[in-house]
């Protein structure tokens, strides 16, 4: 099969970590920019990277790139781009995309310059005046930065962060991308003690249970590219067999409690359906009192940030509280999010390191705490 390049888009702050991750499945020439990471491969790479990646957003093949300082830049780049080599004549392909400190700021017109632009290039290809798109889904991505345009075709569909385990979940969920790549820079493997004190809907604690199985993410779900009448037949099939082959069994020690019954009991039904419920160990506790037994282990957790000001004072109230139950073990580790800006001080003591993340659009530091207690 031919080698193509492809684009992982991730959230700010994640890219090394998913250039890694790229590089730990095996892929080809790796990448790694602001928010996306490239590899090179055929189509069965694509199908690993999709149903593999943990932090990464989706995988798109890079169909070209070129400068686009006016429309008609913008519409002969994309006219000229061969996209018949992949999208059929009875083919859906609508166009969204983004701009940003580019000439062609109006992401409206963008989509309308580029939507004419593949109908003409399609035209002279199938000799047919309009399109009824009735057929799958070829979703054309495109991104203009600093008159650069590049233009995507979206393998993936659903993001890769809807793994299909939590159609339930408390508010303001932590995306499972970011839960996994909490998880990696904690660096837990399945050794140890794990603990989510405050586990809400329980993402934290599945990704951990999946990393520590070794268990693709991907592997309950479907891909736009499945639909593709002419990707060869096998590369969906072969590629969930390996990854099914990857998955190591053994005894795990993962721990997640809540405040919230009902925040319990929607982890427990998520977790199930992640199929790691037998890894995992819920609990209706209140973290304020955490202590564990063991003497050592590491906690990711995601607690309250407080939006209104009630509320941020109830959130400094509970990391005060928590604080000082952490004091009290012994040589546990803690990764904690959080967009709270007095979080230091409410916890009690300054962080051994920071990370600066993004839940979505919303800043948040990773607060680390390594050191002996």
């Amino acid at each position: 099969m031919e080698t193509m390049t492809f684009c992982v888009p991730c959230l700010f702050g994640l890219e090394g970590l998913v250039g890694d991750e790229l590089r730990r499945l095996e892929l080809s020439n790796v990448r790694v920019e602001d928010r996306r990471v490239f590899f090179e491969g055929d189509f069965a790479a694509m199908a690993k990277a999709n149903l593999c990646c943990r932090m990464g957003e989706r995988v798109m093949i890079l169909l070209s790139e070129f400068d686009a300082h006016s429309f008609e830049d913008l519409f002969q780049g994309v006219k000229a781009t061969p996209l018949e080599r992949f999208i059929p004549k009875d083919g859906a392909f609508p166009v969204k995309g983004y701009s940003l400190e580019s000439a062609l700021h109006s992401v409206p017109d963008c989509q309308k310059i580029i939507k004419k632009a593949v109908v003409e290039s399609l035209k002279q290809r199938y000799h047919v005046t309009w399109f009824a798109e009735t057929g799958a889904l070829y979703q054309i991505q495109f991104s203009l930065v600093h008159d650069t345009a590049t233009l995507y075709l979206d393998t993936t569909g659903t993001p890769l962060h809807k793994r299909g385990y939590r159609p339930a979940h408390v508010a303001a969920p932590l995306r499972e991308t970011l839960a996994a790549a909490l998880v990696d820079i904690a660096g837990y493997r399945g050794r140890g003690d794990f603990c989510d004190p405050f586990c809400g809907s329980g993402t934290i604690a599945i990704e951990a249970a999946l990393a520590a199985k070794g268990r693709a993410p991907g592997l309950s779900r479907d891909f736009a590219a499945m639909q593709w009448a002419w990707l060869p037949a096998g590369v969906w099939p072969q590629a969930r067999e390996e990854a099914r082959a990857r998955e190591f069994h053994g005894e795990y020690h993962i721990f997640a409690s809540d405040i919230d019954p009902r925040a319990v009991a929607m982890a427990r039904d998520n977790a199930r359906r992640a199929g790691v419920d037998d890894c995992i160990t819920f609990a209706v506790a209140d973290a304020r009192e955490f202590d564990r037994t063991t003497d050592r282990g590491v906690i990711v957790t995601n607690p309250p940030y407080g939006e209104r000001l009630m509320e941020k004072r109830e959130a400094e109230a509970l990391y005060t509280a928590f604080g000082a139950a952490y004091a009290k073990t012994e040589h546990w580790r803690l990764y904690l999010l959080s967009s709270h800006t007095e979080f230091e001080r409410a916890f009690g003591r300054p962080a051994d390191k920071k990370r600066k993340l993004y839940n979505g659009t919303l800043r948040c530091d990773l607060f680390q705490y390594t050191k002996d207690v």
